[in-house]
């Protein structure tokens, strides 16, 4: 259906409510529309206002706590939200089935976030390169003025990279943004200094903003599975099949990727972090030999038993944007726990891995659908009209039946209720 207009003029000034009004008059929707997106759950029509431009409602998702997690010898649990089946359960399961050889283990390098300075026209790069090297104390004096709280916390400029790239010079800005996940402190420290970069190559600057394949702030777990506990060998040769596959085949990987960070953005987006900055640092990394590769590594130890690993950026903080200003993501930090935006990392990181673990040994042995259908199966009820207790009834029938489709659930739901 064709809108009459999405020309509002000054739509951005009215309130949610009015906003809404207006949204349903040109859409020409029901009543229904107007009483579901009133209702913004547990965050206020006017922190979701100042979240975001043009609001008119929230979009609720499930929150799950992932259960059975040890991580660096300390019980965890983890709040998750997503909306796909089998994710928080896969956690659970892989999280239990490593607890006998101490859980997780994970370690992290220093919050360093990189700013890019672009500057083009410099009549000569390679010369420009050195001067701008040479101006060190200078670069790090004009940074570190821009953000004088984050050097209160110990963090600030650390180091300056400058590349050469068909011409144009990238000067890097590295910058230990500790607790916070630094956008907003890199890009400052970008626009400060770059009119003097500019100055002193020759040339003008153009872009002036954070890269998000922060590579230098990488968060990195690994585990151990018994052998006997995985099923034995041939369980463990498949798995390891599968992580081979994925980290020689771009198409599988990208599904293989895709799993880990079922887990990952869960978490991330649980604890209002930013979850495409996260995600786009990690598929950016899995290419970074120049191709695109598996993030995990799986091998089998001495003993047999199957030893997994994940490495990947992880720019997540919890000072600023939503982890404050969300009270649901204010709440899930306290169900962590945590102090600092280092251990969330190692929780995230321990995540993805065990995440993947569940999908490869899904894959290897059952298949994938199994599981996920059977979890799939309830919400394929509620969309065939059922309530209550009937969803758990109708999802066990279209299990039993092998097929998980809504006319079966209808016709299944109407066999129930005839009696």
């Amino acid at each position: 259906m064709a809108h009459s207009t999405s020309r509002i003029p000054g739509f951005y000034q009215l309130t949610p409510s009015e906003r809404l009004e207006k949204v349903i008059e040109i859409a020409e929707l029901g009543s229904e529309v107007r009483t579901h997106f009133s209702d913004t759950g547990n965050i206020s029509s006017a922190t979701a206002d100042a979240m975001i431009e043009n609001v008119i409602g929230t979009l609720n998702l499930p929150i799950g706590v992932a259960t059975n997690l040890i991580i660096d010898d300390e019980e965890q649990l983890v709040p998750m939200a997503t909306e796909e089946s089998s994710v928080v359960a896969a956690v659970c399961n892989a999280a239990r089935q490593c607890r006998a050889l101490g859980g997780f283990h994970t370690d992290t390098s220093e919050p360093i976030m990189i700013a890019q300075v672009q500057l083009l026209d410099v009549p000569n790069p390679e010369f420009a390169r050195l001067r701008l090297l040479s101006e060190f104390e200078q670069v790090k004096s004009i940074c570190d003025a821009t953000d004088p709280v984050l050097l209160q916390h110990g963090g600030g400029f650390r180091d300056l990279e400058v590349r050469v790239l068909n011409n144009m010079l990238i000067v890097h800005l590295l910058v230990d943004v500790r607790d916070a996940m630094g956008a907003n402190a890199v890009n400052s420290m970008a626009e400060a200094v770059a009119p003097s970069l500019a100055e002193w190559s020759g040339g003008r600057s153009c872009l002036r903003i954070l890269s998000n394949l922060a590579d230098r702030r990488i968060a990195r777990a690994r585990a151990t599975w018994k052998l006997e506990d995985l099923g034995g060998e041939s369980v463990r040769d498949g798995m390891l099949n599968a992580y081979r596959f994925a980290d020689q085949d771009p198409y599988r990987a990208a599904t293989h990727n895709k799993g880990i960070m079922n887990g990952v953005s869960a978490v991330v987006l649980s604890t209002g972090n930013d979850t495409r900055a996260v995600e786009a640092g990690a598929h950016a990394y899995a290419a970074r030999t120049g191709r695109y590769r598996s993030l995990t590594h799986w091998e089998a130890d001495s003993e047999g038993n199957l030893t997994g690993t994940l490495e990947m950026p992880m720019p997540v903080g919890l000072v600023g944007g939503a982890t404050r200003s969300h009270p649901s993501a204010r709440h899930c930090l306290d169900i962590l726990g945590v102090k600092t935006a280092d251990r969330l990392a190692r929780i995230i990181v321990a995540v993805g891995l065990a995440q993947n673990f569940a999908a490869i040994k899904a894959l290897a042995t059952t298949g994938i659908q199994k599981g996920h259908m059977a979890l799939h199966a309830k919400n394929i009820a509620v969309m065939a009209g059922a309530e209550n207790d009937e969803v758990d009834r109708i999802a066990a029938l279209l299990v039993d039946g092998g097929k998980v489709r809504v006319d079966i659930a209808q016709q299944l739901l109407e066999q129930l209720r005839n009696g």
